[in-house]
């Protein structure tokens, strides 16, 4: 019953968020090689909380995200992503969440994480990257294709909700060009034990995804180069 559920709420959940990048995000996708059947592992950075849904809308196949467990605690929403099967990642819990995701390779599933753990930062660069993204290509040996993100930081809204009596503020993002570069695949083998290969592979992973997320924005500059704040690249 539960596999119906989500079947259903994701039917109807894909044409809405569809609808809404189309009519309000001036959307910009490359994609450098396309996705193989089977398990894989998607990994952007994460400038906004609409990532998760725009990039879910952009793969064309059903996938599972993992999400910060402050999220499933917001009334009604939490209750979506429970339904739709996304993985909370719960602090001091993440080997739990690791092991949902490690589930889901072996059936075949997608998963996709954000190394960074949490949003970027708002006044630009990127939060140190987590170690989930390494164990999950390490255990599974599922291919791993990185994300870069641009979009235009001043049109950022800063959403605030109380959640279990604490306010949370949460970079949103609503309308503005939103541009993708989807990188090739990138595999990875060893010791998943091994504690030093793993955070240098989560830091190549790291570390491609920027040089993803530089060609977004360079992408957009020679598309806007003439309107104010754009400069033209050599």
């Amino acid at each position: 019953m539960s596999n119906l559920i989500e079947k259903a709420l994701y039917g109807v959940s894909l044409p809405a968020i569809k609808t809404y990048t189309n009519a309000m995000l001036k959307m910009d996708v490359h994609q450098k090689s396309p996705f193989p059947a089977g398990a894989k592992i998607i990994a952007p950075n994460h400038p906004s909380v609409s990532d998760p849904f725009i990039m879910a809308s952009i793969l064309g196949h059903r996938s599972y995200i993992l999400i910060t467990n402050t999220a499933f605690q917001v009334p009604i929403f939490g209750d979506y992503l429970r339904r739709l099967g996304h993985i909370p990642v719960i602090p001091g819990r993440g080997q739990e969440a690791i092991d949902a995701a490690l589930e889901h390779l072996k059936t075949g599933h997608t998963i996709m994480i954000f190394p960074e753990g949490a949003n970027s930062p708002l006044n630009g660069g990127y939060v140190k990257e987590r170690t989930g993204v390494a164990r999950l290509a390490i255990a599974s040996g599922a291919p791993v294709f990185p994300v870069g993100i641009h979009l235009q930081r001043d049109r950022i809204h800063s959403l605030s909700s109380k959640i279990s009596g604490t306010n949370e503020f949460s970079p949103l993002y609503l309308r503005g060009p939103y541009n993708i570069t989807i990188g090739k695949p990138m595999r990875f083998t060893g010791d998943v034990e091994d504690h030093n290969y793993v955070k240098d592979v989560a830091h190549q992973v790291m570390l491609k995804i920027m040089r993803l997320a530089y060609e977004s924005e360079q992408r957009w500059y020679r598309t806007n180069k003439n309107l104010p704040g754009a400069f033209e690249t050599i």
